[in-house]
């Protein structure tokens, strides 16, 4: 007959875990102030005027997102801003959440051919598809600059 001491902490073989507090509702979803870099300042200026910059490499002709100073394609620092038309394509989503906390993050591939993390908002989580087209809105953060998402066309 073999005797088997429980792990310290864990409860013995057969126990039932405590009880936990029941957590208390999300409440509507905060949208903390993005960090704000000087080189990327271009960038926010537009998102207060409800405009979606993207960078273009003019040594390797590739756009990315998210903005930076070096391509991230060739590592060249001849790089020029470009204004997108803010409409694309559901890449993929994923809803997280329920009630007045759920959101859904998301990747959107631009009609600029860049892909770029972001949330769908204003719209039924149960009504969204890969390859939905979705054009661009700004929700305002906890700080001076709007945040870019998307909602459905």
């Amino acid at each position: 007959m073999s005797t088997t001491q429980p792990t310290a902490g864990a409860p013995a073989q057969g126990a039932t875990p405590a009880a936990r507090p029941a957590a208390k509702p999300a409440g509507p979803r905060r949208i903390h102030a993005p960090r704000v870099l000087p080189e990327v300042m271009p960038f926010w200026e537009a998102a207060k005027e409800g405009r979606l910059l993207i960078k273009r490499c003019e040594d390797c002709g590739e756009t990315h997102y998210y903005p930076r100073d070096i391509c991230p394609h060739c590592m060249s620092s001849n790089t020029e801003w470009l204004d997108t038309k803010g409409v694309g394509t559901v890449y993929s989503f994923s809803t997280m959440g329920k009630d007045e906390g759920r959101y859904t993050l998301a990747y959107v591939t631009l009609d600029e051919g860049v892909t770029m993390l972001t949330n769908l908002v204003d719209c039924d989580p149960a009504a969204l598809s890969i390859g939905q087209r979705v054009k661009l809105v700004f929700k305002p953060s906890e700080g001076d600059y709007p945040v870019a998402m998307f909602t459905p066309v």
